[in-house]
């Protein structure tokens, strides 16, 4: 694989992507839901002003369960089906490159530009946030970092939308509609199961894991330094059965969810082409 030309795909797409306006948008609403939220949160506690990190780590991950995983969808479903539908993918394709190479350079293209939506919304959030004092930059970190890892795996859910659709229209509403899905029935159908099935602690959390928006909201409470218990006895389980190793586990989870998203994605690439 040609590094030099992998690159400059990776390039052209980043500057593709950068172009819509939808990212920043996503962005700026989250960096905006954040302020708003740590504001929110220190006026009912009778004060003005900005509040600290911890005043409003709750709601902030509500905030990038809805956010973080649409940035990844909406890039990653735009990503092969636009050029399908403009004949840019086949002009690609003419050219002396691989499929692979193709495929993986607009996979880096786009991942960097969701990296840039993220590192606006976060970057903005933690300089509101930092204003009231009393936040812990090392626990943000690690908050960013589960995001970023849960963006990519939407991402890699993306591409496997584009690839199999011919219209980018098509292509966005499918990825809005599977994003509706992990966001509101992916919770409703856990707490379903939870109460129909009333599963052991360990079956709930097998089916918790196949949600990667609920990996990524252990992980998020855990680097909180909050209690499972929260979570309840899957929780509980977790803490249990994995202790310190929970972290590793969960981030090793979200990268399985990054390989095998864009893995699917590249064979589903490498059979239809330009199709």
């Amino acid at each position: 694989m040609e590094l030099s030309l992998l690159w400059a795909i990776a390039q052209r797409e980043l500057r593709e992507a950068l172009r819509n306006k939808w990212l920043w948008l996503y962005g700026l609403g989250f960096a905006g839901l954040a302020l708003a939220l740590s504001r929110a949160g220190l006026a009912s506690a009778g004060y003005s002003g900005l509040g600290g990190f911890g005043r409003t780590a709750a709601s902030l991950i509500n905030a990038l369960l809805l956010f973080v995983p649409l940035i990844g969808l909406s890039v990653g479903a735009g990503a092969i089906a636009a050029d399908r539908e403009r004949g840019t993918l086949l002009y690609l394709l003419a050219q002396p490159i691989s499929r692979g190479e193709l495929f993986f350079g607009k996979a880096l293209g786009a991942a960097l530009a969701v990296l840039a939506a993220l590192a606006l919304g976060f970057g903005l959030a933690g300089l509101g946030l930092s204003v009231g004092g009393g936040g812990n930059t090392f626990i943000y970190l690690q908050l960013a970092g589960f995001s970023l890892l849960l963006a990519l795996a939407a991402l890699g859910m993306g591409f496997i939308i584009s690839s199999l659709t011919r219209k980018a229209a098509a292509a966005s509403g499918a990825a809005l509609i599977l994003w509706l899905a992990l966001v509101f029935v992916g919770d409703l159908g856990l707490i379903g199961f939870a109460l129909s099935a009333r599963p052991s602690p360990a079956a709930l959390w097998s089916a918790l894991i196949l949600n990667p928006l609920q990996v990524f909201k252990v992980g998020a409470i855990f680097s909180l330094r909050a209690t499972l218990d929260t979570l309840g006895p899957v929780g509980q389980y977790a803490a249990y059965q994995f202790g310190a190793n929970l972290p590793l586990l969960l981030v090793g989870l979200l990268t399985l969810w990054i390989i095998v998203t864009f893995g699917v994605a590249f064979v589903i690439f490498s059979k239809r082409g330009d199709l």
